[in-house]
């Protein structure tokens, strides 16, 4: 069995969580309760879970001139998997574009990602290196 990775979180709502991970972002549901729920991430393992008023300060930092918040979680994707997901997610959004950006450019550890928030106010990150053996280089 390959590990995967768990994490819980709070969420506000959870038929909007559902909605938002199901219908955006094409993730299989899970177990779930009226409390609780079980998202399948790409083979990782997120479970909101329904709380009172709960507030998380997104601080955001700087890489390479552009804006990051600082507290984020996402997956790694083998390339072609993250340009189908970006087209994916891309083509149902309803507001602005999603933006790809490429950091570390022609160096060790050269990446793509983009960021998109749900509705409990996450920042999820997808993104793609060059070279998948660079990951932690």
């Amino acid at each position: 069995m390959n590990s995967c990775f768990h994490m819980s979180l709070p969420c506000k709502n959870i038929e909007e969580t559902i909605n938002y991970y199901k219908d955006q972002l094409e993730s299989e549901i899970g177990r779930k309760t009226e409390n609780w729920v079980d998202i399948n991430l790409f083979g990782h393992q997120l479970t909101f879970v329904l709380t009172e008023n709960f507030d998380f300060q997104f601080p955001f930092y700087s890489l390479d001139d552009e804006e990051l918040p600082s507290f984020h979680f996402g997956v790694v994707l083998d390339s072609d998997e993250w340009e189908n997901t970006y087209d994916k997610i891309n083509s149902q959004w309803m507001f602005d574009t999603v933006v790809k950006k490429t950091f570390f450019e022609d160096k060790n550890g050269e990446q793509s990602t983009f960021i998109v928030q749900d509705p409990n106010g996450y920042y999820i990150e997808f993104k793609t290196f060059r070279r998948r053996d660079e990951i932690f280089i």
